[in-house]
């Protein structure tokens, strides 16, 4: 069989309460996770309300720092990763939140807020306004959206923009936590 895309082993998460004056305690949002995702592979965590899945999804991409455990993308300790091997595997994963209100920038346009990752990351993405064309029309949202603002849209509609711009950086790997809580029916 072939390598994992990314291999996960024991990894905790801890956030520290504190009770009374000096005593410390900590909440285990993620404790002592393993698994293996390989490519072209779907993986799914299950689970009731605040049993860390969202934490294990953000731990995962490093937007919170584990207490402990391993983190391996293409067999690399994501941990051990420099300034540059961090930006590009930045580039290569993409995250879809669960509240898409809280991710878009209201003083953006959707076409803005859907090229910024390729502009950044210096993607040749050739016409830029075509290839955000498709990326609406691949989420079935249409050309004349493009210069509207997060708030002259439904919820459902603000995920799938926040769909498109993460399948604009063309990731390897995605983390989607809850995304279909805000989709709407159409």
């Amino acid at each position: 069989m072939s390598e994992p895309l990314l291999s996960i082993r024991n990894l905790k998460k801890y956030f520290p309460v504190r009770r009374f004056l000096l005593a410390k305690d900590y909440v285990k949002a993620v404790d002592g996770v393993s698994f293996d995702i390989y490519e072209g592979e779907m993986f799914g965590v299950v689970g009731e309300s605040g049993c860390g899945k969202t934490t294990l999804g953000r731990t995962v991409l490093l937007l919170t720092p584990p207490t402990a455990g391993e983190i391996y993308y293409r067999g690399e300790d994501v941990l051990k990763y420099d300034n540059k091997k961090m930006i590009e595997f930045r580039r290569k994963t993409q995250i879809v939140f669960q509240d898409p209100y809280s991710s878009l920038d209201p003083r953006q346009t959707i076409f803005d807020v859907i090229i910024e990752g390729p502009r950044y990351h210096g993607i040749d993405v050739g016409d830029p306004e075509e290839f955000v064309i498709s990326l609406l029309r691949k989420v079935g949202l249409e050309e004349y959206h493009l210069y509207r603002y997060p708030h002259e849209f439904s919820g459902g509609q603000k995920q799938r923009i926040a769909i498109a711009r993460a399948l604009a950086m063309n990731p390897e790997f995605v983390v989607f936590d809850e995304p279909t809580s805000a989709l709407d029916v159409s």
